[in-house]
């Protein structure tokens, strides 16, 4: 990609010191994006230990960027300031410890070239599945989503994974308020979208948490009170809204999740 080339796609992929998964997040990355893309790979702290690994590769990757936040510290801070340097007018959310959404990633794409303005990845439904992790996490994640879906009426089978893509121009609208606690923005950016009217799109994939190790920073009291906050928004906005009809969503299955 040259400098006056303007990509296709932006990824904004935080990090924390994931330098055991950042080399293969971003080979995987490379090679299965076939177009102009931008990968910013955003971090908190200058001595971040992820920040070697990205300057090795800029040479061999020329889309390849280092961000430092500074925005404060906390992934939806991460996301403000990669969704204001991104260059593309299609912004994907990643993650660096998850290498399954790298392989969904054109197909979500190709919901938003069919006009849908907001699309999320899904780990309950369509033939998606999510491997590995904490099994608490897993019971909390599929208990809310479950609730979300029944209850509050969302469209998304799977509101809270962080696997998202977006229309820059749309993302001021989410006016994001999550606190930096994990990835609760993620479902404050679905449950916002669902009541902005945007047009949504879902594609299933197959994540496999902290395949190459380290750490999550998983800590079962703030998230749980962070996620129920949000839970509580978008519940409250449907029955102040009346919208008990589900809106519509454009699903898209992976070809390979057909087989």
């Amino acid at each position: 990609m040259t400098a006056s080339e303007l990509p296709t796609l932006t990824i904004l992929l935080p990090v924390r010191n994931e330098e055991m998964n950042l080399r293969v997040m971003l080979r995987i990355t490379r090679t299965m994006l076939e177009y102009p893309h931008e990968v910013l790979v955003i971090h908190d702290a200058a001595d971040d230990k992820s920040i070697p690994i990205v300057q090795e590769m800029q040479a061999e990757y020329p889309g390849l960027r280092l961000l430092h936040n500074q925005l404060g510290r906390g992934v939806v801070n991460a996301i403000r300031a990669g969704a204001a340097a991104a260059r593309s007018d299609i912004v994907a959310i990643l993650v660096a410890d998850d290498t399954g959404p790298v392989l969904v990633v054109d197909d979500m794409l190709a919901l938003m070239r069919e006009n849908c303005d907001f699309v999320s990845c899904t780990r309950y439904a369509h033939g998606g599945r999510r491997l590995g992790g904490s099994l608490i996490g897993e019971i909390l994640s599929r208990t809310a989503n479950w609730l979300f879906f029944h209850v509050a009426r969302s469209p998304f089978t799977d509101a809270t994974t962080g696997c998202k893509m977006f229309r820059r121009d749309l993302f001021q609208k989410f006016g994001l308020a999550s606190r930096p606690i994990g990835w609760a923005f993620a479902f404050e950016m679905a449950i916002k979208a669902q009541h902005l009217g945007l047009r949504l799109g879902e594609v299933p994939l197959v994540s496999i948490d902290r395949l190459f190790g380290g750490k999550s920073s998983f800590r079962l009291g703030p998230w749980f009170a962070e996620y129920l906050r949000w839970f509580v928004w978008g519940l409250r906005r449907t029955c102040a809204n009346g919208a008990w009809r589900r809106p519509p969503i454009r699903v898209r299955v992976p070809v390979f999740y057909q087989i």
